[in-house]
């Protein structure tokens, strides 16, 4: 394929953008070569600026669960937005996706909507706190909460693909108060709330980490998390940003039977534009201003096009009885597919899948936290990238990202796709 108009936008971006881009990731820092420069999606395709069709596997990591272009959220939007576009009052919508969030999302009584997914953990974590009066946190190294300082501490993500465990500009404070934990490690959870004796306000993690691949908590891990907190008096936060309305109706919680103390949303919620949200029981939501002590804001928060954008996504998803029965089937399909592929072209690899996240990792041995997924081979990931792309997929341009499954793939999409690793795992 060609992409002569996109390293020519690429390089007009370099001159006004830094590094050419919103977001680092999407540099193609991790695989070398040009970002490729998107000009309309639909289904389980983009189509990029030099007319290249490309089957989509990120779906805007995450959000397209039901495909791009999604005919009844389109229509909210453009519908809402012949109302006005922003008006920083309160609306009659922002009430009815909150009343269907809380509905189908086991464990809490109110929402507050935000503008992303970073706002939503950075917020969840300044609520713990206040309700705690606690200020320290712990979180996992490999586990991505946005680009809040308490965050940037052994994240995932972007900062794995850059080699940049800790970000110039977080302070030395901040760093004292983000303990770290081992994913899938529940003596390093339990050493940290011994050495800090009530001094621990929350802890964070992605109940199925995405952001060091696919990870998924083994067997009782997350139970023992639940219970060590609960001891030790800390709210325990799930980061369901990337899981929240992806994995069951009620997310990581409903899929998992564990209850949250907080929960953080974002991605599928806003059904494609930028929305964040945190819940969590009454008793702790009530700690925000203007009720409680907790200071937090947004002037776009619930913007009217954006509640009409999640509020369409999530009635869909709450009317379709077989939707998670056909993303459970597509990926699984998916996944025997590589399985098959990959073995008969005798190729080092892992695959982790839970629901429709799956991730390749090109070692054989498992992975289940941040150092195992650093074992894969990232030069031979970079030729697997490059021949997915350049035979038309797309797949996140970071070995430590997952990808995500959309309703709109068709089995035929899938059967290609699978060619398509049959014949790039060939030559890498």
């Amino acid at each position: 394929m060609l992409y002569q108009r996109s390293s020519q936008l690429f390089a007009e971006a370099e001159k006004v953008i830094p590094g050419g881009v919103n977001s680092p990731v999407r540099a193609f820092k991790g695989v070398g070569g040009t970002p490729i420069f998107v000009k309309e999606a639909k289904g389980a395709y983009l189509y990029d600026e030099d007319g290249n069709k490309l089957i989509d596997y990120i779906n805007s990591w995450g959000p397209m669960l039901l495909g791009h272009a999604f005919q009844p959220v389109v229509d909210a939007v453009i519908e809402k937005t012949k109302l006005g576009t922003s008006f920083g009052m309160p609306t009659e919508i922002e009430t009815e996706i909150a009343k269907l969030a809380v509905s189908m999302v086991p464990n809490i009584d109110k929402i507050r909507f935000v503008n992303s997914g970073t706002e939503a953990c950075m917020s969840a974590i300044r609520l713990a706190r206040g309700f705690t009066n606690r200020d320290k946190i712990i979180k996992f190294a490999g586990c991505y909460h946005g680009h809040s300082d308490s965050f940037l501490i052994q994240a995932g993500s972007g900062l794995s693909t850059f080699g940049t465990p800790n970000s110039p500009g977080v302070t030395k404070g901040t760093a004292q108060d983000t303990l770290l934990a081992q994913y899938n490690n529940i003596q390093s959870v339990q050493d940290l709330f011994d050495a800090n004796p009530n001094q621990i306000a929350a802890l964070i993690i992605e109940p199925v980490a995405g952001n060091m691949g696919c990870v998924p908590a083994q067997d009782g891990f997350l139970e023992a998390v639940r219970a060590v907190c609960t001891e030790n008096g800390a709210l325990l936060i799930f980061d369901e940003v990337m899981t929240g309305f992806r994995l069951a109706k009620g997310g990581a919680q409903e899929l998992l039977n564990i209850n949250a103390d907080i929960v953080t949303f974002g991605k599928v919620i806003g059904g494609g534009l930028p929305v964040g949200a945190f819940a969590a029981r009454q008793e702790i939501m009530d700690y925000l201003a203007p009720v409680g002590p907790v200071y937090q804001a947004g002037t776009l928060s619930g913007n009217p096009l954006a509640m009409a954008a999640g509020l369409a996504m999530l009635k869909s998803i709450a009317e379709d009885a077989t939707l998670f029965e056909r993303l459970e089937a597509k990926t699984a399909y998916l996944e025997a597919g590589i399985r098959t592929v990959l073995t008969k072209n005798n190729i080092d690899f892992t695959v982790n899948r839970v629901g429709s996240m799956i991730s390749i990792f090109f070692d054989s041995r498992p992975v289940f936290d941040f150092e195992t997924a650093g074992y894969g081979n990232t030069d031979r990931f970079k030729k697997f990238f490059h021949g997915m792309l350049n035979n038309g997929v797309y797949i996140a341009p970071s070995s430590y990202e997952t990808w995500f499954i959309t309703d709109a793939l068709t089995y035929e999409d899938l059967d290609e796709t699978i060619r398509v690793i049959d014949l790039v795992s060939k030559d890498i």
